[in-house]
C-alpha cells in the first residue's frame, strides 16, 4: 500500500479512478470531535490530543465552544501534521459525530473522502456515496459500565474514544498515559475510563473492517517538547517575572489565567522559612476596581497583573488614562474574544487592537505586546513587568482566545536569571544626594524618578494624580506645564519604540509582496507562505510582537512592492495604526482583515493574497 501526504486543502477522492486501493494517508489530516456543551467530551478530545502528542507527532487542539454551561453544539478541532503546522484547517477528513442536534450538517460538510465516526443507537444519520460511515453501538458500552444519569453523558464519549484508536492506529498505552496525565495520576478514574475505550477499541477490531487511508504513526518531533495553554504559559512567566499581587475579576477567555496564577503562586510564591504566601490574589468586584487595585499595587513598588477580555478592557479605560498619566507601572492581559458588545464570548479574534492602543481619555497611547506563542506568552510575563516599571506606565498584553485556552506544543521555558528591571527608583540616600522631581526628564528619554512609599527621606513623597500636574507633581494649569509634560509623555512613547520586543522578520530577497501580522495569525500565514512559495510566489513576512513600532518597520515596507495587513478583526485595525504612524508609506499597505470568529486557515491566507495580486 502506497503513502500519500495531502497538501494542506486537498482531500481524496471517495475511489480510485482504476477501482483499485487508496493510498494510505499518514499523520497529515485533521479530527474534529462534534458533541454537545457540558457532556464531558473535553476529557475525551484532550485524550486523543496528548496520545497523538506521546506519539510523537505535531499536533493542536482547538476547542470551538459555545456561550453557554451545556447544551449547545460543540466541535473540538485536532490537526496532525508531520510536516509541523499547527494552523487550523477549513476541512477536517475525520468526524466523530456524536451530537444528534448537527449530524446532518456535520456529514453535510464533510469532504470527499473523509470518514464519520457515529453513534449507530440513532434511528437515522445521514449516508453519503462519497464517504465511509462507521457506526458504534455507544450504549451497549455504557450499560456494562453500570453508570446512570449524567455519568453516562461523560462515559459515552469515551467510546469514540477507543474506536478513533483502533481505527487510526492509536496505542492504547498511549491513551491511558494522557489519561494518567489528565486526572493527575488518580488511577480509579483512568481505570474506570480506561475500561470503556478498551472495550470499544476491541470492539472496532472485530467488527468494523477500515476501508479508509487514514492512519497515525508514531514519529519523534515531539521530544522534549510540552504542552500547555497561553494563558498557563503567561501566568507562569508572571510568577517568574516577579508578580506579587492579582486583582481580577472573572471573564471568559481570561478567567483560566488567573486560575493559573492562583495555583503557581500557591506553589512557588511562599515565604522559605515560615511557609507564609508572599502575594495575594483579589478577585474585585468589576474590571474598573481591579484596575484600581493594581495600579495602587504599582504605584507602592509591587509588580501587579491582571486580566481580563474586552468587555473589561473598556470598563478599564478610566483607571488606564490615569495609570498613563500619573505613569504608574502595572500589566493588563487582554485575551481577546469577538465584540462589538458582548458579541461572541468564546470565540476568537483580535479586535481590541485600536481601542487598546489609545485606551483612555485625550492624548493617550499605550505599550502594548503582541504574543503569537506559548513561548512568548511565558517571556512576555517577565518582559511586560520590566518594560512597566521601566517606562512607568501600564503595559498591556494582547493575547487571544485561540492561543489563551488551546493546547500548545512549545520548547520547554527559559526561566529568567537576571535581576528584574525595576527603572528609575531612588533610594533615600540618592534622593539626598541628586533630589527628586518626580515628573522630570533628566536623562531626555522622557522617563522621570519615582520614590517608593517608604522612602524615608522627607523630600521623597510625591502625590499622584490624574489632574495636570508640573514635574515636581505639583498641581499646576499653566499652559507652559502642561505642554512640557505632554512633550515628555511622547518623549518616553518614542523611547518605547526600541524598548519593545523588536518585529521577527523573514526577508526573501526575490519577494515583491511582504506580509506583516501580529499574533495567531502566525500559524496560518507560514503555512500560506510555503504553499505559495510552492507555486513559484514568494513572499517576506514581519511579525510584530509589539506596539509602538520602530523604523524597522517602515523600512520593511520600503523593500517591497505592497505589503498586505493580515488580522483577525473586520475593520484592519493594525492596518490603520500602521497607515496612521507612517502615512508616507499608505499607499503600499493593502489590508487583508477577515473575521468570523474562527481561527485563520492558510486556505484563506492563499485565497486573499492571490485574490490582492489579481491571480
Amino acid at each position: 500500500m502506497g503513502v500519500t501526504h495531502l497538501a494542506p486543502d486537498e482531500t481524496l477522492p471517495a475511489e480510485q479512478p482504476n477501482g483499485g486501493e487508496r493510498p494510505s494517508v499518514v499523520n497529515d489530516f485533521s479530527i474534529v470531535a462534534a458533541t454537545a456543551n457540558g457532556t464531558g467530551s473535553q476529557t475525551a478530545n484532550l485524550a486523543l490530543l496528548r496520545a497523538l502528542f506521546k506519539m510523537g507527532i505535531p499536533v493542536n487542539g482547538k476547542n470551538i465552544f459555545p456561550s453557554n454551561i451545556q447544551g449547545l453544539p460543540t466541535w473540538y478541532h485536532i490537526r496532525v501534521s508531520h510536516e509541523g503546522y499547527v494552523a487550523r484547517r477549513h476541512t477536517s477528513e475525520v468526524l466523530i459525530a456524536f451530537n444528534a442536534a448537527t449530524v446532518d450538517e456535520d456529514i453535510e460538510i464533510l469532504p470527499p473522502g473523509g470518514i464519520c465516526i457515529y453513534n449507530d443507537d440513532w434511528r437515522t444519520v445521514p449516508q453519503r456515496d462519497d464517504t465511509t460511515a462507521y457506526g458504534i453501538p455507544v450504549n451497549q458500552f455504557v450499560k456494562e459500565t453500570g453508570l446512570t444519569g449524567k455519568l453516562k453523558d461523560y462515559i459515552a464519549n469515551m467510546v469514540y474514544v477507543g474506536a478513533v484508536a483502533q481505527l487510526l492506529g492509536i496505542p492504547l498505552e498511549k491513551i491511558d498515559d494522557a489519561l494518567d496525565y489528565h486526572f493527575k495520576g488518580r488511577r480509579k478514574l483512568v481505570d474506570s475510563n480506561m475500561g470503556v475505550v478498551r472495550a470499544a477499541f476491541e470492539w472496532t477490531a472485530v467488527n468494523i473492517e477500515k476501508s479508509d487511508p487514514y492512519r497515525v504513526a508514531e514519529m519523534n518531533a515531539t521530544a522534549g517538547k510540552l504542552m500547555i495553554t497561553g494563558n498557563e504559559a503567561g501566568a507562569l512567566g508572571s510568577v517568574y517575572g516577579g508578580a506579587s499581587f492579582v486583582a481580577w475579576y472573572p471573564i471568559t477567555p481570561s478567567t483560566s489565567f488567573v486560575d493559573a496564577m492562583s495555583s503557581y503562586l500557591a506553589k512557588l510564591r511562599r515565604d522559605p522559612e515560615t511557609g507564609e504566601q508572599t502575594y495575594a490574589v483579589v478577585q474585585a468586584e468589576d474590571e474598573l476596581a481591579a484596575i484600581g487595585m493594581i495600579l495602587g499595587a504599582g504605584w507602592a513598588g509591587a509588580r501587579s497583573v491582571t486580566a481580563t477580555s474586552g468587555p473589561g478592557i473598556s470598563l478599564m479605560s478610566e483607571f488606564a488614562g490615569l495609570g498613563y498619566f500619573a505613569e504608574i507601572p502595572a500589566v493588563i492581559w487582554d485575551v481577546q474574544r469577538v465584540g462589538p458588545s458582548t458579541g461572541l464570548p468564546t470565540r476568537t479574534g483580535q479586535g481590541d487592537l485600536l481601542s487598546t492602543y489609545y485606551l483612555g481619555h485625550g492624548d493617550t497611547k499605550n505599550v502594548i505586546l503582541l504574543p503569537a506563542t506559548v513561548g512568548e506568552c511565558f517571556d512576555f510575563g517577565t518582559i511586560s513587568f520590566d518594560l512597566a516599571e521601566t517606562l512607568q506606565t501600564p503595559v498591556f498584553v494582547l493575547s487571544d482566545l485561540d492561543l489563551g485556552m488551546n493546547n500548545w506544543m512549545t520548547e520547554p521555558f527559559t526561566f529568567p536569571n537576571a535581576p528584574l528591571q525595576r527603572g528609575k527608583v531612588l533610594t533615600a540616600d540618592e534622593v539626598h544626594e541628586k533630589g527628586f522631581a518626580r515628573y522630570k526628564d533628566i536623562d531626555g528619554d522622557g522617563v522621570g524618578y519615582r520614590t517608593l512609599p517608604g522612602n524615608e527621606h522627607p523630600l521623597g513623597a510625591w502625590f499622584a494624580r490624574g489632574t495636570g500636574h508640573d514635574e515636581n507633581a505639583v498641581y499646576s494649569e499653566k499652559s507652559e506645564d502642561w505642554l512640557n509634560n505632554m512633550a515628555r509623555l511622547e518623549r518616553k512613547f518614542n523611547t518605547a519604540r526600541d524598548s519593545v520586543p523588536a518585529p521577527i522578520t523573514d526577508q526573501n530577497g526575490e519577494a515583491k509582496i511582504g506580509i506583516i501580522a501580529f499574533g495567531t495569525t502566525l500559524f496560518a500565514i507560514d503555512e500560506a507562505r510555503d504553499r505559495l512559495a510552492a507555486d513559484g510566489m514568494a513572499t517576506s513576512f514581519m511579525r510584530l510582537r509589539a506596539l509602538p513600532i520602530n523604523e524597522a518597520v517602515a523600512k520593511f515596507v520600503a523593500e517591497h512592492d505592497r505589503v498586505y495587513v493580515v488580522e483577525l478583526n473586520r475593520d484592519g485595525q493594525m492596518h490603520n495604526i500602521l497607515q496612521t504612524e507612517m502615512p508616507e508609506m499608505a499607499t503600499k499597505l493593502i489590508s487583508l482583515a477577515f473575521l468570523d470568529g474562527m481561527p485563520l486557515t492558510a486556505h484563506w491566507v492563499v485565497d486573499a493574497i492571490l485574490n490582492g495580486e489579481g491571480k
